[in-house]
């Protein structure tokens, strides 16, 4: 299957696939039962390729939805009980824990594929060899609203033009997790950049101009490589330069900006046998068809740990309602859970 990362046209394949399920439906005896599913715009590519090949295994008496509503968004809808699983590209937060626990909502939070953050900057761009963690601090941090806004003033090698910053919203899981590893608290940023929800807004303004720098997910990136150049991260200046790729992911040299994904499933929803059959499938096949959308895969290990989590009913999330920069996801699936 080919990866498509425009977001329309995934949501078409879906929508396009849903149709012709429904309008089986429509002469057949029942309706199809519905799974829905909402959330990160990083985990959809992923979810939708998954849903795509479920429903055609179940010969269309199990219809599959996904939204891409954000991380944020996603668990709002999941707290209040619309949805059967979220996608989310960060753990939940406490506060979310905290809305889920008030409404009765018990989950599992099961990693299924890994993704490195990828910083961009136009094609055009001669003169970014590489940037350390310090640097984009230096860019991103709230206190260079208004005041850092040349790239000479990031590195005095750097020549005289105008930095133009883009990324994703306050609601993105993506932006939670580079403020975290980047900045060092999560949420913690300028607030005088292009902010949108969708990737494809990103690409957009940083293939357009000279002096702009963004960053989204690698699959983005190698979706969008003709038109933009990634940029080597120094985790500190002494550090090797590394490029963001499939194999620095999975080798964990790609630091501080690979991170695990995940979906939270909820308690209840498991007990239905179309969703418990859906994860089942996602953590079987999910690795594989993660690799195909352009994302990195988890060592087999982890997906037969999530897997015995759900099937010995291991509810919670093995995070503090914040993320750790560096936990492998084999120590996180052994924790105990949290709701």
């Amino acid at each position: 299957m080919k990866y498509v990362s425009d977001s329309l046209k995934a949501a078409a394949r879906v929508a396009g696939l849903a149709g012709v399920v429904g309008a089986g439906l429509l002469s057949s005896a029942h309706a199809a039962e519905l799974i829905q599913i909402d959330g990160s715009s990083t985990v959809y590519p992923i979810t939708e390729a998954v849903a795509e090949e479920f429903q055609l295994k179940s010969g269309g008496d199990i219809r599959v939805t996904v939204g891409i509503s954000g991380t944020g968004g996603g668990f709002k809808r999941f707290c209040r009980g619309e949805t059967d699983i979220s996608n989310a590209s960060r753990p939940i937060k406490e506060s979310e824990m905290k809305l889920c626990a008030e409404a009765g909502i018990k989950f599992f939070e099961l990693p299924v594929a890994f993704d490195g953050l990828t910083v961009v900057v136009n094609k055009e761009n001669d003169f970014v060899d590489y940037l350390t963690v310090a640097e984009l601090k230096k860019m991103w941090e709230p206190a260079a609203q208004g005041k850092v806004t040349n790239w000479n003033q990031i590195r005095s090698t750097f020549p005289d033009m105008p930095l133009k910053l883009a990324g994703p919203g306050a609601d993105s899981g993506t932006f939670d997790y580079f403020t975290e590893a980047v900045v060092g608290e999560s949420k913690a940023s300028r607030g005088d950049f292009q902010a949108s929800e969708d990737d494809n807004v990103v690409v957009q303004f940083v293939s357009r101009d000279k002096g702009a720098l963004g960053y989204f997910g690698l699959a983005y990136y190698e979706e969008n490589k003709d038109k933009l150049k990634a940029v080597p991260i120094k985790a500190d200046a002494e550090a090797e330069a590394i490029m963001p790729s499939v194999k620095t992911v999975n080798n964990g040299t790609y630091t501080p900006l690979s991170r695990p994904i995940f979906i939270y499933v909820k308690d209840a929803s498991v007990k239905r046998p179309a969703v418990r059959d859906f994860v089942d499938f996602y953590l079987t096949e999910g690795g594989e068809l993660a690799k195909e959308v352009g994302y990195v895969d988890l060592p087999a290990d982890a997906y037969e740990l999530a897997r015995d989590n759900v099937k010995n009913g291991k509810l919670g999330t093995g995070f503090g309602g914040e993320a750790e920069v560096g936990l492998s996801v084999q120590e996180l699936l052994q924790r105990e859970g949290r709701l």
